[in-house]
């Protein structure tokens, strides 16, 4: 049975805390009233250190075990939750729903971080373990690369960190279980920018014109040949355009138009053959039309790779909590990204799924982190943190 069972009163502080967080979401690094909010409940739980303001709005909790001076384990690991929102107005009738209009959360961090905050209480209280429990409070995954930025503030270095934990939730997975993978298990992701300089004019003559909305146009259904013909249809990969901006009058050929979008895979290899091909597909179809077309890569993030120790120590913690039958340890490949990815280049960890029952989609108007699923993610928390610290 999952440990914090035994505590509803944690339980229901945990999601009054989430619901206080999903009425107030922010975006990438303006999650100061969620930061204040984390910052205080640490003070309130004990913690032995508590540091603000990393990477502009991340906060970062630090929780002693009492068992370390007998056992001699000094060991240091990270557990981490995502403090950010996305730019998405809300169509739920929730009691909490968002009040900042178009900013809601819809990929479920008010729950990671409301988990981490039950945890750390948890912990803090009970200190039964060796070593020290490092809990990450990230600002701005949401393709405002906070983890990187928290490296960079001296995240791992300062805290002495060695292993990293990360979760999230997974809509359609039923409450109750957990999936993850070894190795590689959620794609790389690279966005990039397309800017087409044509030459403008009438309608009336075409001919005169180097048409940027042809161009665009061209572009994308060039893009997507990159997948459907030079990457083995065995290797996870895909291309997507978010946005075409482009005209303002229908008479009016455009000059300039804009593609943002980007592109996925799991092995370093096809992601290099993609970025190849995004390259000399751009640079053939400028030559091709005349017109001139600038690309650049405006943020990358890497594959989110599992090591090998720290995923069977993964498993193993949740299959005390919900059982072997309810662990899927070989799940496919996801092509979502995730930043927590920069975290485990830098140290070994893992990353695991928590299911969310049936939910709206990550990322959907409607989607609503499952309170139920609460117990079972925290207790997992819980148990990664005493099992790798057991002295």
């Amino acid at each position: 049975m999952p440990i914090v069972n035994c505590i509803p009163e944690l339980l229901r502080e945990i999601r009054t805390w989430r619901h206080e967080i999903h009425a107030h979401p922010e975006l990438a690094y303006n999650e100061h009233r969620t930061a204040a909010f984390v910052a205080e409940r640490l003070h309130e739980f004990g913690c032995d250190e508590i540091v603000t303001g990393l990477a502009k709005t991340g906060v970062v909790g630090v929780i002693r075990g009492t068992r370390a001076e007998s056992s001699g384990n000094t060991k240091v690991i990270g557990l981490r939750a995502e403090l950010d929102a996305l730019p998405i107005e809300e169509a739920t009738n929730l009691p909490y729903v968002s009040r900042t209009k178009g900013v809601m959360h819809a990929c479920g961090h008010d729950g990671h971080t409301a988990m981490l905050l039950g945890t750390s209480r948890y912990l803090a209280e009970t200190r039964n373990f060796a070593g020290t429990v490092v809990v990450i409070f990230q600002p701005a995954e949401e393709h405002g690369y906070g983890a990187v930025a928290m490296i960079k503030d001296g995240l791992m270095e300062r805290f002495g960190i060695e292993e990293v934990y990360g979760m999230h939730n997974w809509p359609g997975a039923p409450v109750g279980t957990f999936a993850i993978r070894r190795g590689p298990a959620w794609a790389a992701v690279d966005s990039f920018d397309i800017k087409i300089e044509g030459r403008g004019g009438h309608a009336m003559e075409p001919h005169k014109c180097i048409d940027s909305v042809l161009i665009g146009a061209l572009l994308i259904t060039a893009l997507q040949q990159i997948v459907a013909r030079n990457v083995d249809p065995l290797e996870p990969a895909a291309i997507s355009i978010g946005k075409f901006h482009v005209g303002e009058f229908s008479s009016v050929i455009a000059q300039t138009s804009e593609l943002r979008g980007n592109i996925r895979a799991v092995t370093p290899e096809v992601r290099k053959l993609m970025r190849r091909r995004l390259r000399e597909v751009v640079a053939g179809t400028a030559q091709m039309t005349g017109a001139k077309i600038e690309l650049n890569f405006v943020g990358a993030c890497p594959t989110v790779i599992n090591s090998a120790a720290q995923t069977q120590h993964a498993i193993n913690a949740a299959r005390e909590i919900v059982g072997e039958s309810n662990v899927d340890e070989m799940m496919p490949p996801i092509m979502s990204g995730d930043d927590f990815a920069d975290m485990l280049e830098a140290r070994p960890g893992a990353y695991i799924l928590c299911g969310n029952g049936d939910s709206a989609g990550l990322h959907h108007p409607a989607y609503e982190f499952n309170d139920a699923a609460m117990q079972y993610g925290v207790s997992y928390w819980i148990k990664v943190a005493e099992n790798a610290l057991s002295g």
